[in-house]
């Protein structure tokens, strides 16, 4: 059973904390250092490939036990009981969340594993060279159409693995994305690819999303005239397109032959979905070897999640030490900085994970909130951030938190030695950097020499708290226990503030409102009860749209 849960504010714990963080808002951390050598022993975490260091944290030990105390009164043990029983944790829409499903063992989950056979037999087609194109060529290019989560979780992903080396014997096809609705995207990604070459993969939950589908059809379009063959042949449908749906019925409508679909389920949202079918895209960059280690990171994580104690569970300190910054230190944004240029969609793809799900101002109960839930995230490679916003980190006005991402081992393996070790200078050069912007934002002018008085425009007032994740390395494994930590860290938030993180009826609502806009678009003057800026606006682009023609 799904517990029930009451609006925060009136918890005894939760004005415990806010009194504590009034008591220690006078708090350096470069005090807290001075004063406790063993910080970084008891606040950092190490498991599944992965270590946290919140030790640059401005949380003392009492501030932590309260969180941990608040996780129990809010029931967090019963809650994640409830989503991995397959409970309706899903309130508004009457559903489970079983995206940790996708990544059990064959045992457990044995139609999740019929579709990932399926995939495998494509992916091996695909890297073999024997799935060729309509006039006999093999596949060079693939281009991913999807939007979202069927877009960004796969291009983070994929993007992050391709220096992997390619399955023994294979040839890895050449992956593009294609994702916005104006078609700048598709269109620009065709003019580099040869028709005959090419196989596009159409992803979408329901197979009705406008983008996609207006991006598919192009790429069927330019298909057909590109082979000199029919819009709807069949026979460059059943080559050259691969559809991955959780409505099959509509994939057959556009024309996906039954052989090339691949499915997911309702109880999986679109923002988790890379595990599934939708993750064809990293299979194909890693073989299905490495998409399956990349599950098996994942369900380590999982079971790290469900048994370990609070003070030592990675998802559930993350996101009490966000509940922290936000709710009580009120530290309103969150900066993701990857000191590892293979995680550059990193933060995009957090973007939408953690705002699209607890960007939520209404309860379980539907009652208004009176507490602040996710901050506003956003970020940037680090040593590009370090040119760019770093300035405003360190000597703006406004308090931001900060994450750090770096990795322990690159370039050891893979490469002939005097490149190995040129480049291993440069990672050291990484995170040599990474190590330092995070010293600097906690203790400020501190962390230099004492003797040396700045002037007032060189003082760098410090206390900006960061937490730094480390990986072992970046391998499929790691990267999927890395994943599912933050997606069991956005779940533990929810718990504790009380809202639903599955659903996104705000994203809805834009979809609904865009529908009814193309036809203001259409004729302007017909747009009764439009509001004026709107109606003007497409009265605007009308008469610049005629004045051209």
């Amino acid at each position: 059973m799904v517990p029930d849960q009451d609006v925060l504010s009136i918890s005894s714990l939760w004005s415990q904390l806010t009194q504590c963080a009034a008591q220690e808002k006078a708090l350096h951390l470069a005090d807290l250092f001075e004063a406790d050598e063993q910080r970084f022993e008891r606040f950092n975490i190490d498991a599944c490939g992965l270590l946290a260091d919140f030790s640059k944290q401005r949380m003392s030990d009492e501030a932590r036990d309260l969180l941990v105390a608040l996780a129990e009164e809010r029931q967090l043990r019963h809650w994640l009981d409830a989503l991995f029983d397959g409970a309706e944790v899903n309130c508004t829409e009457g559903r489970a969340a079983k995206h940790w499903c996708l990544r059990e063992e064959a045992g457990h989950a044995p139609q999740v594993h019929e579709q990932l056979d399926a995939m495998e037999r494509m992916v091996e087609r695909i890297l073999k060279g024997h799935w060729r194109g309509v006039l006999g060529d093999a596949i060079t290019d693939v281009v991913n159409v999807g939007v979202g989560g069927s877009d960004l979780g796969p291009l983070m992903a994929a993007f992050a693995l391709q220096c992997s080396l390619p399955p023994e014997g294979q040839a890895r096809p050449r992956i593009h994305f294609a994702s916005s609705m104006d078609g700048s995207q598709v269109s620009q990604v065709l003019q580099e690819l040869n028709p005959r070459t090419t196989l596009f993969l159409v992803s979408s939950k329901s197979f009705t999303t406008v983008d996609t589908l207006h991006n598919a059809k192009t790429a069927r379009q330019w298909l057909a005239r590109g082979l000199g063959l029919d819009y709807a042949s069949e026979s460059l449908l059943r080559c050259h397109f691969i559809g991955i749906s959780a409505n099959p019925r509509r994939m057959a409508e556009w024309g996906i032959m039954p052989a090339n679909q691949l499915q997911f389920w309702d109880w999986v949202g679109g923002r988790y979905s890379l595990w599934s079918a939708i993750g064809l895209p990293i299979a194909l960059t890693v073989g299905m070897d490495g998409f399956r280690e990349m599950l098996g990171g994942a369900h380590a994580m999982d079971l790290h999640c469900r048994s370990m104690p609070w003070q030592k569970n990675l998802p559930v300190m993350l996101a009490l030490v966000d509940v922290w910054n936000i709710n009580f230190l009120k530290i309103p944004a969150r900066a993701v900085l990857p000191y590892d240029g293979r995680l550059k969609h990193l933060p995009a793809y957090l973007e939408q994970l953690e705002m699209e799900s607890n960007g939520k101002s209404v309860s379980r109960a539907g009652e208004p909130l009176d507490y602040d839930t996710c901050p506003v995230i956003w970020g940037e490679v680090g040593p590009n951030a370090q040119h760019a916003f770093f300035q405003l980190l360190h000597q703006g006005t406004q308090p931001i938190a900060c994450e750090f991402l770096m990795t322990a081992r690159r370039y050891t393996e893979d490469m002939h030695s005097d490149a190995a070790v040129e480049l291993e200078g440069q990672h050291a050069l990484a995170n040599a950097n990474c190590l330092a912007q995070s010293r600097l934002l906690a203790l400020g002018e501190r962390a230099l020499d004492p003797k040396v008085a700045l002037p007032a425009y060189k003082r760098y007032r410090g206390n900006q708290p960061s937490t730094t994740l480390v990986l072992d390395e970046l391998s499929p494994g790691t990267l999927g226990a890395l994943l599912a930590m933050y997606e069991h860290k956005v779940f533990v938030q929810a718990v504790i503030w009380g809202i639903n993180p599955f659903d996104q009826w705000g994203v809805e609502m834009g979809k609904l409102i865009a529908t009814d806009m193309l036809a203001v678009l259409t004729d302007p003057d017909n747009a009764e009860g439009l509001d004026a800026s709107s109606q003007a606006l497409a009265r605007h682009i009308a008469r610049k749209q005629k004045s051209r023609d």
